[in-house]
């Protein structure tokens, strides 16, 4: 059979390549929506070009590709690849990555990354590639149905909790927060958020993007800690990012978000709660650890140095 690679084209590959995605890492929240919304709304600097394969017509694979604009380190690409399982080990995942690292090296990346199961095919597969392993990061699952979450507990005085669609005249103020603690986050690929207007469009505005079921810790009308909550039209909920403002930390702020979020959630009908963290995120992997979360799957990520 032949595998053919080309551009995704929303929204008519949308579903199929949902599908895909879902197959291949069920710990992701993904939907068609979002699919197309995230190649209507890249920002121009990241060369956004999601690729998929095709194998007699019907999508077994695809890829999300790209810089990493938001890195002050210049030149890093990402060719994420996803494979339906059924169709492994006939051609499409080499050829997607073929497709991706010539495009990124046209685009100027002297590198590309990966994000890779930690699983011996798909290691095995990386490294034929040449792709060598950096750092670990983990998947981890909830049962929301039966979980023994922790009690609400009524916040220290002068910090209240409210959902983040409270900031829907101006969610700058979630921006500057969303913005100091993802610089703080451990990775191989620093990142800066200083486009507040991107940020409007591809975060707060994002389809998986729940502002109802996302809690925020607030002192003096100012947003110190927050749970950021997606969910993908399905029982599913996820946490995307929990965090901190670096003169609120030690209080047990974000512990108290993540708590009333995941009650909404709850309370809101949903069964499972997937988040992931990196795995030198002691601190974060403490907190889920706490709530009852379990490691489901680990990834590594792969680097290759290109040209």
């Amino acid at each position: 059979m032949t595998v053919i690679v080309r551009d995704f084209r929303a929204p008519q590959d949308a579903a199929g390549a949902a599908r895909v995605q879902r197959a291949a890492l069920p710990f992701l929240l993904v939907s068609a929506e979002s699919l197309a919304f995230d190649l209507a709304h890249a920002h121009p600097l990241a060369r956004f070009r999601p690729l998929v394969a095709e194998e007699d017509g019907a999508i077994v694979g695809t890829a999300q590709v790209g810089l990493a604009h938001d890195s002050p380190e210049p030149g890093v690409g990402y060719a994420n690849v996803f494979v339906h399982p059924e169709h492994r080990g006939r051609g499409a995942g080499s050829s997607i990555v073929r497709a991706a690292e010539e495009y990124l090296a046209a685009a100027g990346a002297t590198s590309a990354y990966s994000w890779v199961l930690d699983e011996r095919a798909h290691r095995a597969f990386a490294e034929r590639l040449g792709y060598r392993p950096s750092r670990p990061a983990y998947f981890l699952r909830l049962d929301l149905a039966t979980a023994k979450l922790p009690r609400l507990r009524t916040p220290p005085e002068g910090v209240r909790i409210v959902p983040a669609s409270a900031f829907a005249n101006d969610p700058r103020p979630l921006f500057e927060l969303d913005a100091e603690t993802t610089a703080d986050e451990p990775g191989d690929v620093d990142a800066e958020f200083t486009d507040y207007e991107h940020w409007l469009a591809e975060t707060w505005g994002h389809p998986l993007f729940s502002r109802e079921l996302t809690s925020v810790a607030v002192v003096d009308g100012r947003p110190v800690a927050f749970s950021a909550a997606r969910t993908d039209g399905s029982a599913r909920y996820g946490t995307s990012m929990t965090g901190t403002a670096g003169d609120f930390r030690g209080r047990g702020l974000a512990k108290l978000a993540k708590n009333d979020s995941l009650h909404r959630a709850r309370a809101a009908g949903f069964t499972e709660a997937f988040t992931g963290n990196d795995a030198g995120n002691g601190p974060m992997l403490a907190i889920n650890k706490w709530f009852g979360y379990e490691i489901c799957a680990t990834e590594v990520r792969h680097v290759r140095t290109l040209g």
